[in-house]
């Protein structure tokens, strides 16, 4: 069966490698012997160092020499990537910066509150009482919007999925097109990491373009405390795991007085003396006598923008309380691992210590800022570590001190990057040896990449082909074997987003699996069965069979030479008999099955010939969704057309459909 062939870890097939649970136990003393062939070896580093090869990489790396293209590879800033800069002069978003994009978002909001403020004060304005005026503000405001509100609320909307649009399609034009395809895994690899959900909350996508531009991306190989620290700092992470609105306790000691004292002109504005006018109540200002908002009649030095989010701090301190969300995920996900060695405790005094780490409000960009009136001043003890009361920021730094270095940390971190480059069930030879290169290196991701990348481990027949791609790695990994162009429109981030795994749309903070039983069950490969025949139908735009010399030149040959053609170029020349029979009859055993379980019990979600899919739309919400694929001539029907273009598949025939089964074959679906 299709699916047992592309989940299976047992004996290797026709020459493809699969890892056994069992076969993790290498020798005591790390002998530099390779396991694999030469152009073996070449085949696993491009299916592990890059998103899949080119049609002409192969030969390149031969020629270069594949030790010489690792290192290449491990230094980005070494490799000319121009010609995709010019290509993503195309986003406009992505040259903008925070500012830019959060005070747009701002001012888009303000508008939106103003044309709705007006609808209710026109409805409230006759009422003459003033309690009766609230109480009307707030039914005009539950009824139906103003057309100028609605209007507003959708030109907001289409402007931020515009946004999530770029950024999505972006991801996926960049692992396509780039040279520097190690700092590109890379990256997605931290961004998964450092999952944030793209839906958290409307100012989101607008914090993500910074958060992957220049938080992740160009530290992606660096000290991975810089990394933690930049994360750590980021609006995008501050807002998502909620430490932007987490402060002490109302039992607990701050830094600055709620009133701003000590805290400087980033706590409180300068107040110009002026008298209130007679008959004039004091307003409702920050708590104590001295706020700059304590009389209404004193005169602010901030301009509008800085007063509302002046009150927003006012409400969120009145309102405010610890939040463990941050620390928690900071020692779980990030750094020591759910078993490194932390108590319940130490989660909530990292909480305390990353007290007052939040954000600017979008109208006055956004950015990190401390707060010292949001800070627990106390003494803090964190894995054993005394943090002294009266401090600041430092408490936060030094915590992350704390668990970047931690020895918990760096047998984490080795472990995840071993499993994302090596197998599912990483060697433990492999998994110590990278663990003492990131504590001897005081975190040097690229070091700690180049000691597993190079090792015997990684040259293993063990390790050869035995990972099963992601949905991202299935559609980028066939665009680039077609050789295609940078998709700029957003069919390439759905086609991923229609296999299971939109971009930024994974809701917890844990990420997406790295293990490939989370992504295999028998609606899942139909689905990517079905998008091997989209791409080969020519719905993904800047993939075109017909563009790839080799397939153009087979499209006369007979079908057995088609068959091996196809097979050289997309699988590398090794394919079992029964991915040939399948070519060469343009039947599919599991797509037979599940067309006649369709045909037996009308279709439906689940294994039945049904496929459940995460919605493209709402980036979290599950629906279920009918491929219908008929059992012969790689074809199409059923009541749901492919999402791929919106109309079902043509009949594919000749070299075409050659070229959509292969890319649906087991052996493609693996790396």
């Amino acid at each position: 069966m299709l699916l047992a062939a592309i989940v299976a870890s047992s004996t290797p097939v026709a020459g493809i490698g699969a890892q056994s649970a069992t076969a993790t136990a290498r020798p005591a003393t790390r002998i530099d012997h390779r396991e694999l062939a030469a152009d073996q070896q070449v085949i696993h580093a491009l299916n592990r160092l890059t998103f899949g090869a080119r049609p002409t990489d192969a030969r390149q790396v031969r020629t270069m020499g594949l030790d010489a293209w690792i290192e290449q590879q491990l230094h980005p800033e070494r490799i000319d990537d121009s010609s995709l800069r010019r290509m993503l002069a195309s986003y406009d978003v992505l040259s903008q910066n925070q500012n830019e994009l959060l005070k747009e978002y701002a001012i888009a909001q303000r508008e939106r509150r103003m044309a709705k403020r007006e609808n209710t004060d026109t409805t409230a304005g006759a009422a003459g009482d003033a309690k009766k005026a609230m109480k009307q503000r707030a039914a005009a405001a539950a009824i139906e919007m103003s057309g100028d509100d609605s209007a507003a609320m959708r030109q907001l909307a289409l402007r931020r999925n515009a946004v999530v649009g770029q950024i999505q399609s972006s991801r996926v034009a960049r692992a396509v097109a780039s040279n520097r395809q190690l700092e590109e895994v890379m990256t997605d690899f931290w961004l998964n990491h450092f999952n944030v959900f793209i839906r958290k909350g409307p100012p989101q996508a607008y914090y993500i373009v910074e958060y992957e531009r220049d938080v992740i991306r160009p530290k992606s190989m660096g000290k991975f405390r810089e990394l933690l620290g930049a994360v750590a700092k980021s609006p995008a992470m501050l807002f998502y795991l909620d430490n932007a609105r987490s402060m002490a306790d109302s039992t607990r000691p701050r830094l600055a007085s709620m009133d701003g004292r000590l805290a400087g002109r980033d706590a409180t504005a300068r107040v110009r003396p002026q008298a209130r006018p007679k008959g004039r109540r004091p307003g409702i200002g920050l708590p104590g006598q001295n706020g700059p908002l304590a009389r209404r009649g004193g005169q602010p030095d901030m301009n509008p923008a800085e007063m509302q989010e002046m009150r927003q701090r006012v409400n969120q301190r009145r309102k405010g309380g610890l939040n463990e969300n941050y620390g928690r995920e900071l020692l779980e996900l990030h750094t020591l691992g759910v078993d490194g060695g932390y108590t319940q405790q130490d989660v909530i005094n990292v909480a305390r210590a990353l007290t007052g780490w939040t954000i600017r409000q979008p109208a006055t960009g956004g950015g990190f800022v401390f707060r010292p009136e949001m800070h627990d001043a106390g003494d803090k003890t964190v894995l054993g570590r005394k943090l002294a009361a009266g401090r600041g920021m430092e408490d936060g730094e030094d915590v992350l001190d704390i668990v970047a270095r931690h020895p918990s940390t760096a047998r984490y971190i080795a472990t995840k990057l071993a499993r994302r480059f090596v197998s599912d069930n990483p060697p433990k030879q492999l998994v110590d040896h990278a663990a003492q290169v990131f504590t001897r290196t005081d975190g040097d991701i690229r070091e700690v990449v180049r000691a597993i990348v190079t090792s015997n481990e990684f040259f293993s027949q063990q390790a050869f082909r035995s990972k099963v791609k992601s949905p991202f790695e299935v559609v980028v990994s066939a665009l680039r074997a077609l050789d295609a162009k940078p998709d700029l429109t957003p069919r390439a981030a759905q086609a991923v987003a229609y296999l299971g795994q939109p971009i930024y749309g994974h809701q917890a903070p844990n990420g997406y699996p790295e293990t490939g039983e989370s992504w295999m069950n028998t609606g899942a490969i139909l689905n990517r069965i079905n998008f091997g025949l989209a791409i080969a139908a020519n719905r993904i735009p800047g993939a075109r069979i017909e563009a790839v010399p080799t397939l153009d030149s087979l499209k006369s040959l007979d079908r057995a030479k088609q068959v091996d053609g196809v097979v050289a170029l997309l699988l590398n020349g090794s394919a079992s008999p029964e991915t040939r029979k399948t070519l060469m009859t343009g039947e599919n055993a599991l797509v037979s099955a599940a067309a006649g379980a369709n045909a037996a019990g009308g279709g439906g979600a689940g294994t039945d010939g049904g496929a459940v899919m995460e919605s493209a739309a709402t980036g979290d919400e599950m629906m279920a969704q009918n491929p219908g694929l008929k059992a012969k001539n790689g074809k199409q029907g059923g009541r749901r057309a492919n999402p791929l273009g919106g109309a079902a598949l043509p009949t594919l025939t000749g070299i075409a459909q050659v070229v959509g089964l292969a890319l649906g074959s087991p052996e493609f679906q693996r790396r």
